[in-house]
């Protein structure tokens, strides 16, 4: 049973895959493969323990997520990229969040994407974070922003809407009513 928590990508990477079969570590996380689209992690590249090998460990495939790693049924579950068919044009495109450029609808320049938050339970990413350049940031801190601001994603950047400012008025708006 899953429970719903967000877990930093930072974090996740080089996390060991366990078999329940075997009782141990089968292969670690490399990298995610993230569909575009939808933001939705598909799955894992994966490097095999035993060959050295790059496969892929779909997300559905994944039991639950430990403390000691990724929990999984067997190794089989683990999946040469030629064998997939279904997961093709998601690989094709060789997506990555990381150093994105992140604007605004308006053209301001937030940064670039230093980092991601997914949901443990469902794989789509609800959060990416963003580190802001040292010009506009002294401190050289980091914006987090919320899947639900993301207008468009390309291979070169992710558009967010323009944020909301309050209007300054110095008296209150007169009443029609008379």
């Amino acid at each position: 049973m899953f429970i719903r928590m967000l877990k930093l990508y930072e974090t996740f990477q080089g996390t060991q895959v366990l078999s329940l079969r075997v009782g141990g570590p089968v292969a670690a996380t490399l990298a995610p493969i993230i569909n575009p689209n939808n933001l939705f992690i598909e799955g894992w590249h994966v490097e095999d323990s035993r060959s050295r090998t790059r496969l892929i460990l779909l997300s559905k495939d994944i039991r639950d997520i430990i403390p000691q790693g990724i929990a999984i049924d067997d190794h089989e579950v683990l999946a040469d990229e030629d064998d997939l068919v279904r997961l093709k044009d998601v690989l094709k495109l060789n997506f990555s969040l990381h150093g994105l450029k992140v604007t605004s609808q308006s053209g301001k320049n937030y940064g670039k994407v230093s980092d991601f938050a997914f949901e443990t339970d469902n794989f789509y990413i609800q959060k990416i974070y963003v580190s802001q350049p040292v010009i506009r940031n002294f401190a050289g801190g980091t914006l987090s922003i919320d899947r639900s601001q993301i207008i468009e994603i390309t291979n070169r950047r992710i558009v967010i809407e323009d944020p909301t400012e309050r209007i300054k008025t110095g008296a209150p708006a007169a009443s029609l009513a008379g």
